[in-house]
């Protein structure tokens, strides 16, 4: 249970200390407003990612870089052809080196690999959510608290 923003940060800080973390890829999944673009941007900013952080929403990935380490940040929200994964370079992103962010990656299910690491958001009446963290793979399982 994170009781505000604040255990968004602090969980953010820890997972970036992961080793783990330099080739994972992370699914991100909750209703709009849940919180998973908050989470991320706390992440890469722990990450060490400097400047504006926007949501990839309409251009479906936002590069970033943080000293030493590639992330890609997608969101799958407006996803729905399934030729847009092999026009846009997405699988050779996936096999590249680096950290892989997806928010809705329901949307783009069929052509994603296997997640490392599932975060489900579900916001409650107050500031609160009930997060719920599935690890996938070994490298998942290594970036749990």
């Amino acid at each position: 249970m994170w009781h505000s923003e604040d255990d968004t940060l602090a969980f953010a800080q820890g997972l970036a200390r992961r080793p783990a973390l330099r080739n994972a890829f992370i699914a991100l999944h909750g209703d709009l407003g849940a919180g998973k673009t908050t989470l991320v941007r706390h992440l890469l900013r722990a990450l060490g990612v400097q400047g504006r952080i926007k949501s990839p929403t309409y251009a479906v990935v936002e590069p970033h870089e943080a000293p030493g380490l590639p992330i890609w940040h997608f969101d799958f929200y407006r996803f729905n052809d399934p030729r847009e994964w092999e026009d846009a370079g997405f699988r050779d992103l996936f096999a590249s080196p680096g950290l892989k962010l997806a928010e809705w990656p329901e949307k783009a299910a069929a052509m994603l690999p296997p997640a490392d690491l599932s975060i489900t958001l579900e916001p409650q009446a107050d500031e609160r959510r009930v997060v719920t963290l599935t690890a996938h793979t070994a490298a998942g399982k290594a970036l749990l608290p």
